[in-house]
């Protein structure tokens, strides 16, 4: 498995956490504290199969990030993003799948929920 996966998590326990699970499947990993470092980091990258998006984060938000995303990157360039937050409002996931998101997972999760949303995405992993 070769390829990039993008974590943005203000979180630092959360990239590693879920830094290490996607190592296991074969991804190299990139990390973001905020949406403003991602889209930086993506911007420098070249091979990000798919990006793990907090919804709150200081300086730039999940939902900025996927604003800024959208019009930045045509939807032929943009990989799956799966919103990974505490955020349980149901107006809030709907406004991120809105805005481009693929799928939600709820903190805290496991390697099991991470595998199934990457199976529900079309992500292949190592298993």
């Amino acid at each position: 498995m070769t390829g990039q996966v993008l974590i943005i998590d203000d979180a630092r326990v959360v990239r590693i956490s879920l830094g290490r699970i996607m190592r296991k499947c074969g991804y190299d990993v990139l990390e973001a504290a905020n949406g403003e470092q991602a889209l930086e980091v993506y911007a420098s990258s070249q091979d990000i199969q798919v990006i793990f998006l907090d919804i709150n984060m200081p300086v730039m938000g999940g939902m900025e990030f996927l604003e800024e995303f959208k019009s930045r990157f045509a939807a032929t360039d943009r990989p799956p993003v799966i919103i990974v937050s505490t955020e349980t409002e149901t107006s809030s996931i709907l406004k991120a799948i809105s805005l481009g998101a693929s799928e939600y997972v709820m903190k805290p999760f496991d390697e099991a929920i991470i595998k199934s949303k990457l199976d529900i995405v079309g992500i292949a992993y190592q298993s």
